[in-house]
């Protein structure tokens, strides 16, 4: 059984769930990754994670996506829900759920040609970064502290 579109629907940008994480260091600096040259929104600086697949939950396509594109492995407890963006671009409409996490195994490297910056919670809002992520840091400055 199939349910009835509204017609007014297929005007309106698609919904993309996107997950990220704000990997916090020893010594309270959150990791950033600068999107590669080729990429939409290229040179932009954005948390670590990516795209939730079908049937994926947010937790596993972190774990999944930071063994890919840095090279770390993450425990699923050691990832807490801190907020979550909605932001509209021009062909979709994103929504991204923001994670914590301060313990993992292994040494953050780039894997896909981004370039990493390790950044202290006050600097964040130096870096460019996507239209979605910007709204996040100020959830991160009171977390963290500046």
């Amino acid at each position: 059984m199939s349910l009835p579109v509204d017609p007014a629907s297929r005007d309106k940008p698609r919904l993309l769930l996107v997950v990220a994480v704000a990997l916090v260091d020893a010594d309270g600096r959150v990791l950033l990754a600068q999107r590669p040259p080729g990429k939409q929104l290229a040179g932009l600086w954005e948390f670590p994670g990516g795209k939730v697949e079908p049937g994926e939950r947010p937790e596993g396509t972190l774990i999944r996506e930071l063994a890919e594109e840095i090279g770390i492995t993450v425990e699923e407890a050691c990832l807490a829900p801190l907020t979550f963006a909605s932001h509209t671009y021009d062909l979709f409409h994103l929504l991204m759920p923001l994670y914590v996490c301060r313990r993992w195994s292994g040494t953050p490297r780039p894997l896909e040609g981004q370039a990493l910056q390790w950044v202290r919670p006050r600097n964040l809002r130096d870096m460019p970064m996507p239209p979605a992520d910007a709204p996040l840091i100020p959830f991160l400055i009171d977390l963290l502290g500046p």
